[in-house]
């Protein structure tokens, strides 16, 4: 997927989930979500995390060559283990505590987000980094791993609040790219579900009834691992 398209699906996700988070109570920030323990506060805490990692990987030296895919980094290994889901929890939680207040933190997330947009906007096409799970990556690819993060955890945040979930077009139509493949991207259309639908089912945030697990097998779905 070329690097302006997944930066362009990135800005506009993450500036849809800045203008919701802008718009809720206080008493909001403190429902529980799907993502136990995580609060609405933390959850976006979360996201944040998993933003602020880029800047650090763009100063870094780069890669000689990309080893693996955007689909190929959701793989089950370590990454996902309980010693790192815990880490994972413990990392959101602390950058969510570090706010005043909820408004505060939204205006966090904003600027957290557009300094990594503003720095990817000025690399060149091809440009490689690492992780800190230590794969090589083209940027493009990386890129497309936020997206889903903060695609998907816009759905969580979406159902722990109540509210009709602002999943971006661009966002969703690069998630299901990556999920399907080019070629079956509009086959969800013939399905009938919304992208919103399809990536709640593909991420086990909606359970699959027997025949739906058949169709969407067929549809040579990645499943990805995910923490």
């Amino acid at each position: 997927m070329h690097q302006d398209r997944v930066l362009e699906a990135f800005r506009q996700e993450a500036e849809a989930l800045t203008h919701a988070m802008s718009e809720l109570s206080p008493a909001d920030w403190q429902l529980p979500t799907r993502c136990t323990p995580w609060s609405v506060l933390d959850l976006l805490g979360h996201v944040c995390v998993v933003i602020d990692w880029l800047p650090g990987m763009l100063d870094a030296p780069a890669p000689d060559e990309p080893e693996i895919s955007a689909a190929e980094y959701y793989r089950p290994d370590d990454r996902f283990s309980p010693r790192t889901n815990d880490r994972r929890i413990a990392l959101a939680q602390d950058r969510a505590a570090g706010s005043a207040d909820g408004a505060a933190f939204a205006r966090d997330f904003a600027a957290a987000w557009q300094r990594v947009d503003q720095l990817c906007r000025v690399q060149r096409v091809g440009r490689t980094v690492r992780t800190r799970h230590g794969d090589a990556m083209l940027l493009s690819e990386f890129l497309l791993t936020r997206v889903v993060e903060v695609a998907v955890h816009g759905l969580d945040l979406a159902d722990a609040l109540g509210r009709k979930p602002w999943l971006t077009p661009a966002a969703g139509d690069a998630v299901t790219e990556l999920l399907l493949g080019t070629e079956h991207v509009t086959a969800v259309d013939e399905l009938g579900w919304s992208r919103a639908r399809f990536l709640r089912k593909a991420t086990g945030r909606e359970p699959l009834n027997a025949a739906e697990a058949v169709q969407v097998e067929q549809l040579g779905m990645r499943w990805l691992a995910l923490g």
